[in-house]
């Protein structure tokens, strides 16, 4: 059968107008500012006769910790999160959504925050501290899979939802058996969400900073930590940019190795979706439980640490902490009260999500119908791969500086914005899995019967997206609202958010500031989870329109 290209489907005019829109956004916000960054770094008159004092050997050490603890992390995250997804989106059982609101909270938590729960575990009275010199090496390994379950959880579990289960019920039928049906039947239609949701889990291990710099200290380095020590420590602009170049070429080779993994197994399928739940049956009980228990333990134990933290002064137990979230006073180190930088997160993140999330649908929709689908894959990450760093930091010496005027320097459009660049490619991956899955041919028959762009997309693409961009309203809403990276650079003292209120507490001496951090850390877990539940319940609206 003769291959239909997707942009005879797609005029190429309309691409280019769809696509021209979420890629002038990130030109703006991602690739200008970290352009300006690395300029100024590499060719700043400041720095013309400075040469770098990083060494080719620390080079090699640091990009070889980078990339042996993002592996470890995001192993483990996707033998977590396959296994949660399996149970939580392949059976219908009371409690799932809870669960999955639950595993999905820590995704948008400060990375500080669950950096210093995990560092309980290697201190010496610790959990891990039994095992010497690798607990920190496993404590960052467990740390950086517990933000990721929910990454995996989420875009695998979409797709294994929308599977037909009337092909395995075929293969079983024929004599496989239920080994032989899942992996030469499931598997393979999973492939192309699997490889997307591990290249996205590996790009976001790779660039964390809070975690390995809180458990590693200066004996474990890595890429992003690095750039840090060479700008704060050693004023080394030169040996920051050559890091980030270095990062960013780490971040083109995971794409590429996804986007390969992803051609090779990819299939397209005649239908647009499918119904593949099934309710969970008695016999599941023990499967459910063993499938959820690793990902739980993962959660759960910088969860407890975060309630302890919250709920224990110097005396035992207290209410000072929580009830100061509601409290008039203005806490020492900040200059308004934590509810009023409550306000800021909440604002700044349905900002941020209404802007993700139609510009992350749009470039979903240009990859599925791009020739050259890996390039495109390669710009819808690269808000991931570039440091939070580096684009808080670029933005500061460029939108924020109030060169192009005061409203584009005003906080309270350039830090949802700044939100948005890190939700979007979380949105985009979700959705387009399902627009890929989608044959050209159908696209095309619709073509020939006169149905212009809009209708099949009205008819063709909207029916199979809804449910995945239904399920990535939450997630973006809850990563914009724990983002911290860039929002550190961005944030003025009058107009905090909740991470940088806890970033704040945590700097300052005292275990009331300690408490007073975990008290807002716990109340940002519980907007997060508001946020998520939400978009639980568009999802669940969706269900029975698919």
């Amino acid at each position: 059968m003769q291959k239909v290209s997707p942009l005879r489907v797609a005029p190429r005019a309309v691409w280019w107008g769809v696509a021209s829109i979420p890629l002038g956004f990130l030109a703006i916000y991602v690739a200008w500012p970290s352009a300006a960054l690395l300029w100024r770094a590499m060719f700043g008159d400041a720095l013309a006769d400075t040469a770098s004092t990083l060494s080719a050997r620390t080079l090699g050490e640091v990009t070889a910790t980078t990339l042996g603890l993002a592996t470890a992390g995001t192993i483990t995250a996707l033998l977590c999160g396959l296994a949660a997804a399996w149970a939580l989106y392949r059976l219908r059982w009371p409690g799932a959504g809870f669960v999955r609101i639950l595993l999905s909270i820590p995704f948008a938590l400060p990375t500080i925050v669950v950096a210093i729960a995990y560092s309980r575990l290697i201190a010496p009275d610790g959990l891990l501290s039994a095992t010497g010199s690798l607990a920190p090496w496993i404590a960052i390994a467990a740390a950086l899979a517990v933000f990721n379950v929910a990454v995996v959880m989420r875009v695998v579990g979409g797709a294994w939802a929308a599977l037909d289960p009337a092909l395995v019920n075929v293969a079983r039928t024929l004599g496989a058996s239920r080994f032989q049906a899942w992996w030469h039947v499931t598997m393979p239609a999973l492939r192309p969400a699997i490889a997307g949701a591990a290249a996205l889990v590996f790009l976001f291990c790779s660039t964390s900073f809070a975690i390995v710099l809180v458990l590693g200290g200066t004996r474990i380095s890595t890429l992003e930590t690095e750039i840090w020590f060479q700008v704060n420590i050693w004023l080394d602009l030169r040996a920051a940019a050559l890091l980030a170049v270095v990062q960013i070429v780490t971040v083109v080779g995971a794409v590429l190795v996804s986007s390969h993994v992803r051609k090779r197994s990819e299939r397209k399928v005649s239908t647009l979706t499918s119904e593949g739940t099934r309710p969970a049956q008695p016999r599941d009980t023990v499967m459910v439980a063993l499938a959820l228990l690793p990902a739980l333990v993962l959660v759960l134990a910088p969860t407890v640490a975060l309630i302890e933290g919250a709920f224990t002064g110097p005396s035992g137990w207290t209410l000072a902490y929580v009830s100061g979230l509601i409290s008039s006073e203005i806490p020492a180190g900040l200059s308004v009260p934590i509810w009023q930088a409550t306000l800021h997160s909440l604002e700044a993140a349905a900002l941020a999500t209404a802007i993700a999330v139609p510009l992350g649908l749009a470039l979903a929709w240009s990859t599925a119908h791009s020739r050259k689908p890996a390039t495109l894959e390669a710009v819808v990450l690269m808000p991931v791969g570039v440091s939070a760093v580096i684009v808080g930091l670029g933005l500061l010496l460029t939108l924020a500086s109030g060169a192009w005027g005061p409203g584009w320097a005003d906080p309270r459009w350039l830090i949802p914005a700044a939100q948005a660049v890190i939700a979007l490619p979380l949105v985009a991956r979700s959705v387009t899995p399902t627009l890929r899955r989608i044959s050209p041919q159908i696209r095309a028959s619709a073509a020939t019967l006169g149905a212009g762009p809009w209708a099949q997309w009205k008819e063709i693409d909207w029916p199979a997206a809804r449910r995945p961009l239904a399920a990535s309203v939450g997630l973006a809403a809850a990563v914009s609202l724990g983002e911290f990276g860039a929002t550190a650079f961005l944030a003025r003292p009058d107009h905090p958010t909740l991470p940088t209120v806890v970033f704040r507490m945590l700097s300052r001496p005292g275990a009331e500031s300690l408490g007073t951090a975990f008290a807002a850390t716990l109340l940002l877990a519980v907007v997060t989870g508001i946020a998520i539940a939400i978009g639980e319940m568009i999802r669940g609206r969706t269900r029975s329109d698919i």
